[in-house]
Parts: structure tokens; sequence; C-alpha cells
């Protein structure tokens, strides 16, 4: 049995403040409004085109976590991806625009909402207001496969001096960069290829986003107590701790679960345990989070994995409510094990 002391439990934090991000890992990295954005790869090898990517922690999960960070009138161009893509939206307000010349509609969406967008579709996204902002991300599987860009996209890149191989490698032209000898260039998609990746209808795409104020706790969540409220975001189905499927549920396969925490000034979650991998992402407040070797204090922007298994609890230690995402690596999570029985809210 691994003993998780307090560095190896640190080296499972990554704070907003240490984060290595990468401006030019993507095919659109140069293209005029996109030369600005900054991708993350937080857990899992995510899907940029460049090595030069750092992945923060690199241990499979099922799922992998990224991030964007853009300034003002930025936009992340036009794409599809094989397996789920979700939004958290962290600051800022954003809009997500779908169809490859984006023009099928979009959802506007500010801190604390989420967006999930169905595979096999096309979707960018662009910051709407002054300032920075920053997105969590979440991708379905070990291995959520490459990028699909629109066929604009392209023709843009290929201005700027950027090619992009079969497999997903970018190469960089401007940096002197060569084609390898036998090499095959991507190529965009083609008219056959753009009907099978047409945009549902927006009134589906409307049911797969939700505003943070319409988050609604789940009082028979084995987590809740005084000032301790668990709420699903995204569920396909029922689950095995007391949640239904949704209030978002797609007709494509997350295989995660995404929830919501909020924990008032003092209020605790007891030492428990979880059968499947667990990610917290703390939205807003301060979160203190307790194992038998340690404790660390997580703020705004902070991502933790904890490790399966391992019994750990929650406290809120400062003034303000904690608000934190909570990603689990199951479709249908299992109840909690607590450390002391515990009976569920009524």
């Amino acid at each position: 049995m691994t003993a998780w002391t307090q560095e190896a439990m640190e080296k499972r934090l990554v704070r907003y403040a240490d984060l290595k991000g990468l401006r030019n890992a993507f095919i659109d990295a140069r293209t005029p409004g996109s030369d600005q954005k900054e991708n993350f790869t937080i857990i899992g090898p995510g899907v940029s085109e460049n090595p030069a990517q750092v992945v923060h922690i690199p241990e499979a999960h099922g799922f992998n976590v990224g991030a964007a960070r853009q300034p003002f009138g930025c936009t992340n161009s036009q794409h599809s991806h094989l397996t789920a893509e979700t939004f958290i939206v962290h600051t800022g307000r954003w809009r997500f625009l779908f169809g490859p010349d984006k023009t099928d509609g979009y959802i506007d969406a500010g801190p604390g909402d989420v967006a999930t967008v169905p595979t096999h579709m096309f979707r960018g996204f662009s910051k709407l207001d002054e300032g920075t902002g920053f997105l969590f991300v979440v991708l379905g599987h070990d291995d959520p496969g490459k990028v699909l860009w629109a066929p604009s996209v392209f023709k843009l890149a290929e201005d700027h001096g950027l090619k992009l191989l079969k497999g997903g490698k970018l190469i960089d032209t401007t940096l002197g960069q060569e084609v390898p000898e036998g090499a095959e260039l991507e190529q965009p998609p083609t008219p056959e290829k753009l009907r099978e990746l047409a945009t549902p209808p927006m009134s589906e795409l409307m049911r797969y986003a939700i505003g943070g104020d319409a988050i609604a706790g789940n009082p028979n969540s084995p987590l809740a107590g005084p000032g301790v409220e668990e709420a699903p975001v995204i569920g396909d189905v029922d689950a095995g701790d007391g949640f239904r499927a949704g209030p978002i549920s797609g007709h494509w396969k997350h295989d995660f679960t995404l929830r919501r925490l909020r924990l008032e000034t003092g209020a605790a979650i007891p030492m428990h345990a979880r059968a499947e991998q667990e990610v917290i992402f703390v939205q807003s407040g301060t979160l203190e989070y307790s194992w038998d070797g340690g404790k660390l204090i997580l703020g705004a922007g902070d991502t933790l994995t904890v490790p399966v298994g391992l019994m750990h609890a929650f406290r809120n230690p400062a003034s303000a409510n904690a608000i934190v995402f909570v990603i689990r690596g199951a479709a249908a999570p299992a109840a909690p094990v607590f450390a002391e029985n515990r009976v569920a809210a009524e």
C-alpha cells in the first residue's frame, strides 16, 4: 500500500500560478486572432500537436484535463474531437461557436457555467470581454485522439508557415523545420466528411450547457451535510451514490461524471475514500484537503488529483464559500466509503 507523504501529494497538485502553457500548440497558432491563446495539459497527454507541450501529470486517469487561457477577442479555431470535450468557465465571458464556418449557432457562458460539446462536430471559442480568461477543459478517455480542423484553418496555417503531418505533429517552417522525407501532410476534411460532422440543432446543443446559478444540490448525496452541498452537472447514467442521470447527459459517452461541491465557512466532509479517479478543481474560495499523511490548502484555479482508495477529508477554512468542481472517473461512480459510519442526508 502506497504511503502518501506530503511530498508525494504535492506532486499531485498543480497550482494555477505554476501552470506551464504553450502558445504554438496547434496549427492555428499564428492565425490572426488566435496567436495569443495559451494551451495547457494538466493531466494526461491531451491533444496538443506540439511535442514541446508540458504535461504536468502524465498518469492515466481515464480522461484528460487541460485548459485554455485567452485575452479579449482571442479565438480558438473551429475543430472537432473524437471524445467528449467539457468546458468549465473559471474566469471571463466566452462564446462557443458551432459549425465549420461558425455559422451554426453559439452559446455564451461566464464564470461558473459549464458547457459540453458533442463529439464529431465543429466547435471553437472566443473570449468576449476585456482582460484574460481561463477555461478548465475535460477530454474523454486516456487517448482523446487528435483534433480535426475545419478547412479554413489549413489555409490560414499554410499562409503563416505551419504544416500538420498525418498523426498530428506540427511543423513550423519559420523555425527552419522541414517536412520529413516520405511524410504525409494532413489534408482538410472532404465535403463528405463535413456532412458526417453536421452540427446538431441548437435546441439540442442548448441542453448541453448549464449556468452556475442553475446547478442545484442533491440532498441525497452521501457527502451532503451541514454547510455542504454536492450538485450533479454531467451524468450520462444513474450512479451508485444517490445521483440520477443529468442534468446534462449526451447522446455520446462522456465516461466521466462532473459534480460541484459547495462548502460554507467551516463546513467539512469527513474522511472517505472513492473507488474511482477524483480530480478537484477549485472554482472559487479556499479548500483544505487532508489525509493521514498531511494536508494541502488549495486556492482558486488549483487542480488536485486524489489517489484512488485514499481516505481523505475536505474543509473550508476561509470566510467565503468554497466552490469546487469534481471529475469522477466513471460514468456511474460508486458511493464513497467513510472512515466512520455516516448516513446520507435525507
